[in-house]
């Protein structure tokens, strides 16, 4: 079984936003679209929404009169599902209820002839559960589009326990002759996207509820430090607070509430107070026409210094010392005998390293200043620094002189283990590993959903190879010594490649 051909009907039950969005899809791509809802006139005013859809692409240039009204043509809006029964791909996008999609999926297999294939769009649910009930579940597929189905390519092609190879592979072909992006995963809690991503919004709310600095800083390090292309409070009010703590919720409870997918009580607090985002006017930041964009707190201007100490190698900040020498600052070698770990040594004798996992205090080995992780140093305009206990004030003043003179934006912040984006990254890590390790999907497949799914500026498996398994999981595990409780235990995944690593560095 290959893809399906375009001459053949394509019918969509469920007829909201994303139901819409999916018969555009499927429509543009040459097929004749049926339209299905139980609410009675639904389907005909969905006709009706992707028509002035079609006609704004042609008002914008984007799409030819002829061929708006060739698909015009092949749109039909039905009445009954008795008249989806000649269709050769049913996509469902009704309530994200199990007592819904069941019966429903139940009536179609009566209706549909038996090369039809029954693809749900769920994004929570288990596909294997809506389709046990089915006669032939190896005939249901999840087709999970991400919102708006027109304008993002990423369709996660979902395997339920039962789902047939042919049907998978069948529905990965048909999304990708509609110029979609397919990617395959076995049915686990939050398929990929939903599953990998939850860490960026985690993280960044730890980091909030610890009182380590505000959303608006949090967001701007994420955004602007580690070049994701929205920060997660940002993000979480676009989404909607109550549709991105749902979704957390789901997935903590379908993985038997492991601890490392543990909702925000901060972010429970804020839907029940009704600050739900955009849609409210208030989340995180407030909206609306009179409301001031979020600032970020940002250090005043410094001094740079003349001259810093190193002290072996800065791992993956190894640029660092690059660039500070293409700034005109000169660096002197520190012959400190005791320490393993590369640093920079401030006038006042402070060391300024990357975050390791720890705070800058619970090294006892001297008086540190951390600074973040990048994942491109010369292009970011933002790099956060914690001091810690100790820390003279003017090798402070110096640290952010040192990366103002280097051309970025500074944001010093409290103590917290691991800071912002160096904590973020390695957590996405580590669940891109152990998720291709358990085959969830594989690692090209996951990077891509994450980089077409929700933006992120490269892949977690590409960090991975950039950064190494060996910083991830050192990154970790000192993390899980800070936190203990196995939040942030690295998988072992993880420690299996750190080993592959270590040997493959030593032969």
């Amino acid at each position: 079984m290959t893809a399906i051909e375009a001459c053949r009907v394509v019918a969509v039950v469920g007829t909201g936003t994303m139901g819409r969005g999916i018969a555009q899809v499927a429509l543009v791509a040459g097929h004749p679209v049926r339209l299905y809802d139980a609410a009675p006139g639904g389907a005909e005013e969905a006709a009706k929404a992707v028509r002035a859809r079609l006609d704004r692409l042609v008002e914008k240039g984007r799409m030819e009169p002829g061929a708006r009204d060739e698909a015009l043509a092949r749109l039909y809006p039905v009445v009954t599902l008795a008249e989806l029964s000649d269709a050769a791909l049913v996509v469902e996008a009704v309530l994200e209820r199990l007592d819904v999609k069941r019966p429903l999926f139940a009536s179609l297999e009566e209706i549909v002839g038996e090369d039809c294939v029954l693809a749900t769009n769920t994004s929570s649910l288990s596909v294997t559960a809506i389709a046990g009930p089915l006669r032939h579940p190896g005939r249901l597929v999840g087709l999970h589009f991400f919102n708006p189905a027109p304008l993002l390519p990423l369709v996660e092609v979902v395997s339920g326990f039962a789902t047939d190879e042919s049907v998978a592979r069948c529905a990965a072909d048909t999304v990708l002759s509609w110029g979609r992006t397919p990617v395959r995963c076995a049915d686990t809690p939050g398929f990929i996207v939903n599953r990998i991503a939850r860490p960026f919004y985690a993280e960044a709310l730890r980091v909030y509820e610890e009182g380590a600095t505000d959303p608006a800083t949090i967001d701007a390090v994420l955004r602007e430090g580690g070049g994701f292309r929205m920060g997660p409070f940002a993000l979480t009010d676009l989404i909607g607070q109550d549709v991105n703590e749902a979704v957390t919720r789901s997935v903590w409870d379908s993985f038997f509430q492991d601890v490392k997918f543990t909702p925000s009580l901060a972010q429970r607090r804020l839907v029940e107070s009704g600050r739900l985002g955009r849609k409210s006017g208030r989340g995180w930041f407030p909206y609306g026409e009179d409301a001031a964009a979020p600032a970020p707190a940002t250090a005043e201007v410094c001094e740079a210094p003349e001259v810093v100490g190193i002290h072996a190698d800065l791992g993956p900040a190894g640029v660092v010392r690059e660039m500070i020498e293409e700034a005109g600052i000169r660096i002197v070698r520190d012959r400190t005998p005791a320490a393993s770990e590369g640093f920079l040594v401030l006038p006042a004798g402070t060391r300024l390293c990357l975050t390791g996992g720890t705070t800058a205090t619970s090294d006892l080995s001297g008086t540190y200043i951390h600074f973040d992780l990048s994942l491109d140093y010369r292009s970011c305009a933002r790099v956060a620094l914690a001091p810690g206990a100790g820390a003279d004030p003017g090798d402070v003043r110096a640290a952010v002189g040192l990366f103002q003179r280097l051309g970025k934006k500074v944001s010093v912040i409290g103590e917290t283990p691991g800071m912002i984006v160096a904590r973020t990254v390695a957590m996405l890590i580590d669940f891109t590993v152990e998720a291709a390790a358990r085959g969830v999907a594989d690692a090209e497949d996951i990077d891509t959903a994450m980089k077409l799914g929700v933006n992120y500026p490269g892949g977690p498996g590409e960090w991975c190879d950039r950064l190494g398994a060996r910083w991830a999981w050192r990154f970790l595990l000192a993390m899980d010594g800070e936190y203990p409780g196995g939040r942030y235990a690295p998988s072992t995944a993880l420690r299996h490649r750190a080993a592959l690593e270590e040997r493959q560095a030593r032969s």
